[in-house]
């Protein structure tokens, strides 16, 4: 597979797992964690806008050894809320969940979090990497289909993502990982169906032919 073939199949994917969705004012900004701290810079510029009142960040000590380990030693929530402090959000506005190590975890450990404080909520900003969106959306859906639900990320193109830590190959094989979750997880009952154009699974097919299969789930 040519490098062309293979840029053109990665944006495809990338293009799909963006949901557009358009900001409204919510009741809460839930930030799932990641190795990408840009996405807390993201949500506490989000909550200086007042899109939402409340800050749940989630996300434990994840991933260790992979391509998505942060090396941070300490839970991706407890990370990106430090940062989101940093950037003028007050704590008295944050909640933390510091155990989930995956999407669904993120969901129900949250879910735990929000009853306890007893916080209520009708309208959620969940917030992500661009390439996860469209695996969010699906997953929180499935546990909070009566919630109105927005999904946003930072507004970076498929060129400008990578980073020196970040790499552009990690990020082909994660979002051809993530793509095989949004295929085969509603059968399992982790996430609700989403359509997968032919297109994309065409593009799906030639990433996975070529070796770039390191995120997929055996």
């Amino acid at each position: 597979m040519t490098e062309q073939a293979v840029e053109k199949a990665a944006h495809i994917i990338w293009d799909y797992h963006h949901m557009n969705h358009k900001l409204e004012k919510s009741d809460l900004l839930f930030v799932l964690g990641s190795h990408d701290i840009r996405v807390a810079e993201y949500a506490a510029r989000l909550f200086r806008e007042g899109w939402a009142p409340v800050i749940l960040f989630s996300g434990g000590v994840a991933h260790q050894g992979d391509m998505l380990d942060t090396g941070w030693g300490k839970s991706e929530a407890e990370v990106f809320a430090a940062r989101a402090g940093e950037l003028g959000v007050p704590g008295e506005a944050i909640l933390l969940e510091t155990k989930a190590g995956n999407t669904g975890d993120n969901v129900r450990y949250s879910r735990v979090i929000l009853e306890e404080a007893r916080i209520t909520f009708d309208k959620i900003i969940a917030v992500q990497k661009p390439y996860m969106e469209r695996r969010t959306y699906a997953t929180i859906k499935k546990i909070w289909a009566d919630k109105k639900l927005i999904v946003t990320s930072p507004s970076l193109s498929y060129e400008a993502y990578p980073t020196n830590e970040i790499s552009l190959e990690n990020i082909i094989n994660i979002m051809v990982g993530d793509l095989q979750r949004i295929i085969e997880y509603p059968a399992k009952g982790f996430q609700i169906h989403q359509s997968v154009p032919e297109e994309v699974m065409s593009a799906y097919r030639q990433l996975v032919d070529a070796g770039y299969d390191r995120h997929m789930i055996g």
